[in-house]
């Protein structure tokens, strides 16, 4: 046999039926593996008269010792948002007793995708964690296809395929608007975030599911989208208060709009909270530095990115292993601004 038709693990893999990761466990002698499995890996090395080649196995079994932190935002949010950095500084703490070297990286539009796709088929990366996914973001499809072991923080929709975890959004949507209720507050108008993110649309229902619960029934136009941006709240609060001028309350799907919407009002003569009460989402540093301090729904950022983390070496060290959905609890931190 000529040494193009050597057989390889992939050939063995075939035989046998098996994945190439199945047949690299049973050569490395990994207990990982099934009787049954190891079982035909053996039958199809014997057939095929498989040697293993040394260089080609540490090909096969050999880590990058590296995982992907992927954004795709642009840099200006991603400064502009203490989301990030926190979850930043969850992966951090994921990662310290590890010997993985953490790569962040942005994608921003397509050519930066093509070449974080060439960077991922020549496995650099041993892993990735995806942060704000958008619902037609073709990168967990890509990761799906490769087979790359992935976890998302968020989550495409409900019927979300890769492991992921997030905050529990629509709890901590309906518990701010129930705290505007029980202040006596009856035109809760919402900033919602962006409707092709799954976080945007539990936000939102989230502040439906309240109102109906509190006897009222939702008009979707006191409802206006924005980006997560601070410009994005000033002019949702904008549009809003031209089509309800009689708001008396706004729940705002992050503290960065919320803080717009507060500058916003403050330049439009309303008072916060006498005239319209404000409420954000995250309980970021920015909370606590508006004027006045925001009341917020607090999210366990960093725990997110910690948990994400962990979710992702356990799925790399045995692959199918990690938990497939996470929810993480919220909590109500009042301030003056409600």
């Amino acid at each position: 046999m000529g040494a193009s038709q050597r057989p390889t693990i992939k050939t063995v893999a075939a035989r046998a039926g098996v994945g190439r990761t199945t047949v690299s466990r049973v050569l490395n002698g990994s207990p990982l593996v099934s009787d049954a499995a190891k079982a035909a890996v053996e039958a199809a090395i014997s057939e095929l008269n498989y040697v293993p080649n040394s260089v080609a196995r540490s090909l096969v079994t050999s880590r990058a010792d590296s995982i992907a932190l992927v954004i795709p935002e642009s840099e200006s949010r991603l400064g502009s948002e203490p989301y990030f950095s926190a979850v930043i500084r969850g992966v951090s703490t994921g990662l310290a007793e590890s010997q993985i070297q953490l790569l962040l990286v942005l994608v921003r539009d397509q050519r930066e995708l093509d070449q974080f796709t060439r960077f991922l088929a020549a496995r650099r990366v041993d892993g990735v964690l995806l942060v704000s996914v958008h619902r037609d973001d073709p990168l967990p499809g890509l990761l799906e296809e490769m087979g790359l072991p992935t976890v998302l923080a968020g989550r495409r929709s409900p019927d979300e395929v890769l492991p992921h975890v997030h905050s529990d959004n629509l709890g901590g949507a309906a518990e701010a608007v129930r705290h505007l209720l029980e202040r006596g507050r009856t035109r809760i108008a919402t900033i919602s975030g962006p409707l092709d993110m799954d976080v945007g649309h539990s936000r939102l229902q989230g502040w439906r599911d309240e109102l109906r619960r509190g006897g009222l029934e939702p008009d979707e136009s006191m409802a206006e989208p924005a980006d997560f941006t601070e410009e994005g709240g000033r002019a949702a609060i904008r549009a809003l208060l031209e089509r309800h001028p009689g708001l008396d309350a706004v729940f705002a799907a992050s503290d960065v709009m919320a803080a717009g919407a507060l500058a916003e009002l403050r330049k439009l003569g309303r008072r916060v909270p006498e005239d319209v009460a404000v409420v954000g989402f995250d309980d970021s540093i920015i909370a606590r530095h508006t004027d006045p301090p925001l009341t917020s729904v607090r999210q366990p950022v960093e725990e997110l990115g910690r948990t994400i983390t962990e979710l992702l070496l356990k799925e790399i060290d045995e692959p199918g292993s990690a938990e497939h959905s996470l929810v993480l609890p919220t909590s109500l931190v009042v301030r003056d601004s409600s």
